[in-house]
């Protein structure tokens, strides 16, 4: 009943908006673009120079890409290894930024708005621009004279029912020097959110046997400095550099009143510290080895030590600690990429384009656990907390793009090769390859119609931290690593269809289905304990929608309605019962996330811009469905029903830039059923229920900036 209101409620929209786009076709006028063919022009680049969004009253380069229609800025996984994974969908004059731990939103951002003299949407072969199997590419062009700027930014955040006023602040300069682009700057985030709630625990019969009555205050800090630098040699190389250093540093403390009916209460409280500095180092080299052959070497090296601290302490009645629970981890992580590109333009309609990649990962992990029960600290073995694994991998693609008037023929054949070591609790050795065929097709018979098909083998990257056990004090529960697991690998078919009209409205829609092998999720290891690993075959398909629709035939002058909805199916079968099940998704509930695995989520953004008045407002809302994670002997499902934030923002006053934000203005609680059987989930009686509801509370952000 509820998807198929959800189905209703995307049927009408989609039938408001197609009235509403047609109703506002704006006339054809592409940009010139230089170095871009007619073609390109028409079927496969939609420019926006920067007098475009004059009217959004940009101060930096994220302001502006952000207003580009039908385009979200991806963020990198941090966790993904090696380049060829975690490219994202940025571009800045052509070519990549050589950093993982930067996101390209924080790149942006850092740019000011000045400095841009166009911004490019990217759908097809541009330039010898590889595309790396994504529909689209974002591609800023700067200018050549860009004068110096400095740009700051200064928030203080203020959670209404948890916490202090948080500030924060940022501070970067661009300039030259001899022939040397650089941008370099400095940033302290912070920030501070509660929540309360109370868990019901039920017995196998639905009784109500125990309340706990939790408070949790999180707080965060995170300290980033960056140097980026580019310049052209005489001989035409363009050489560029990436440093990133940071740290950031968790607080989290959790007190859980917990009072079993009938039996004394008592008092339970976690504490949880995180340190993670970081050094990040990308180095990379483009020069032109002839008229029609381009080459590119890339350098990155990431560097992290990670330590944390877990304690739980139980006090009684008389406030006094009957025991003393304290685990002490840390691990060292370590990535090396060596990457070349080469892209090759002898062909007519032809661009060849082969790429390497050598990746060296490691993960040094050491755990202490002891239990103190009032007679002294007792050690405690976690098996698999102590372990050192290692990952060489090799990636390599060879790729031909072929264009023939309306048609665009991407097909490629990479390969991945890779030898995994860990010793210590475990000791072993592994080898893996992979080939990773792909092929996209792309027909673009008009401008604004684009028919999009592709066909792909994609292999997922192992987490390291997945081989390593680790501590979960708050449920009683270990997460205990698995050194067998093996890279999942999935062939993806997608067909997308889109429509655009002129330079603000876009409708597209996406079909796809996921053919799964080795399936990562949790595994059986005893009737008590899982751990990751992988589960079989399995499948996911769904459609996709994305539209952006200007308003002003409501009478909405400067609006417009940004709309995602997502809906997908998928199936496993289960490793406990044998019978067919949904994939598995993530825990956890604020922010709320739009791409995760679930049945389906929609993502509207609204904003209407006064340009006279120099002011803008807007609002988000994010709904998903419900969330399930499958164990051996529990059943989770975690549950969140709205989530709606609200902003208003003007440059009216000294060119300073003022945005106050709110988040969870409908107090939107994240509510989880957690189920535990007394053997195997759905095989054995239920043991108990916990019902938990969290309530986050509202936050308000009051952002100031200013480039000079």
């Amino acid at each position: 009943m509820k998807y198929g209101v959800l189905a209703s409620c995307v049927c009408l929209m989609l039938s408001g908006m197609s009235s509403l786009v047609c109703a506002q076709t704006e006339p054809a006028s592409p940009a010139v673009v230089p170095n871009a063919t007619t073609a390109e022009t028409e079927a496969d680049l939609v420019s926006y120079p920067a007098e475009y969004f004059a009217k959004f009253k940009p101060l930096t380069a994220l302001d502006m890409v952000t207003q580009v229609p039908g385009f979200a800025l991806e963020v990198i996984e941090l966790g993904t290894r090696g380049l060829a994974e975690a490219a994202g969908n940025l571009l800045i004059n052509d070519s990549r930024p050589s950093a993982k731990q930067d996101q390209p939103s924080a790149i942006l951002s850092r740019i000011p708005a000045g400095n841009v003299e166009r911004v490019e949407l990217i759908r097809g072969q541009v330039r010898g621009i590889d595309l790396q199997g994504k529909p689209s590419m974002i591609n800023v062009i700067l200018r050549e004279d860009s004068a110096a700027a400095i740009k700051w930014e200064a928030a203080v955040l203020k959670p209404f029912t948890h916490g202090p006023f948080t500030p924060s602040l940022n501070v970067s300069l661009s300039d030259n020097w001899h022939d040397i682009e650089y941008n370099t700057g400095a940033s302290i985030y912070k920030n501070s959110f509660g929540r309360t709630g109370v868990d019901r625990l039920l017995d196998g019969k639905g009784n109500n046997t125990e309340n706990r009555y939790d408070d949790r205050e999180n707080r965060s800090t995170l300290t980033k400095g960056n140097f980026n630098a580019s310049t052209t040699l005489d001989n035409g190389t363009q050489i560029k550099l990436n440093t990133v250093l940071s740290n950031e540093e968790r607080r989290q403390f959790l007190s859980s009143r917990r009072v079993p009916l009938g039996v004394i209460p008592h008092i339970e409280e976690f504490v949880e510290n995180f340190d993670k500095p970081i050094v990040e180092i990308g180095f990379d080299a483009e020069h032109s080895l002839g008229s029609d052959l381009i080459g590119k070497a890339i350098l990155l090296y990431y560097h992290a030590d990670e330590s944390s601290y877990k304690s739980q302490k139980v006090f009684n009645t008389a406030s006094k600690q009957s025991s003393f629970r304290l685990a002490e981890g840390d691990s060292i992580s370590t990535e090396l990429i060596t990457r070349a590109e080469f892209d090759w333009t002898r062909f007519r309609n032809h661009t060849l384009q082969m790429n390497l990649e050598r990746a060296y990962n490691s993960l040094d992990g050491a755990l202490k656990q002891t239990l103190d029960i009032g007679i002294g600290p007792v050690a405690v073995a976690v098996p698999g907390s102590n372990s050192f694994v290692k990952e060489i991998r090799w990636d390599g693609l060879l790729q031909d793009t072929w264009s023939s008037g309306t048609l665009q023929l991407d097909a490629g054949l990479g390969a991945e090769a890779s030898t995994l070591t860990q010793t210590g609790d475990a000791d072993q050795q592994r080898d893996f390859f992979f080939l990773k065929p792909q092929t996209v097709l792309t027909w673009s018979p008009a401008e604004g119609r684009q028919t999009r098909m592709r066909l792909a083998r994609e292999v997922s990257q192992l987490v390291l931290t997945d081989f390593v056990s680790a501590t979960v004090f708050e449920e009683n529960d270990l997460a205990l690593g698995n050194p067998d697991i093996q890279p999942e690998t999935t062939w993806v078919a997608e067909l997308t269809q889109e429509r655009r009209f002129g330079k603000i409205s876009v409708i597209r829609v996406k079909a796809f289905h996921h053919w799964i092998t080795d399936v990562l999720d949790l595994l059986p290891l005893t009737p008590s304990f899982e751990v990751p690993g992988n589960i079989g075959k399995g499948r996911r398909w769904g459609l996709e929608l994305e539209s952006t629709v200007p308003l002003g035939s409501l009478g909405l002058t400067g609006a417009r309605l940004d709309f995602k909805a997502r809906w997908q199916d998928s199936t496993v079968v289960d490793p406990v019962t044998g019978k067919d099940r949904i994939l598995s998704s993530v825990t956890g509930d604020f922010p709320i996330t739009y791409n995760v695995e679930n049945k389906a989520a929609i993502n509207l953004d609204y904003r209407q811009d006064f340009e006279a008045s120099r002011l803008a407002w807007g609002w988000t809302l994010l709904s998903r469905a419900r969330r399930t994670l499958y164990k051996v002997n529990e059943l989770e499902i975690n549950n969140e029903k709205v989530e709606l934030g609200m902003f208003v923002e003007t440059t009216r006053w000294f060119g300073v830039k003022m945005r106050l934000a709110t988040v969870n203005l409908l107090e939107s609680p994240g509510v989880r059923e957690r189920t535990v059987f007394t053997g195997e989930r759905d095989l054995s009686p239920i043991r108990f229920q916990e019902l938990r509801e969290r309530l986050r509370g509202r936050s308000a952000t009051l952002t100031i900036s200013r480039v000079y």
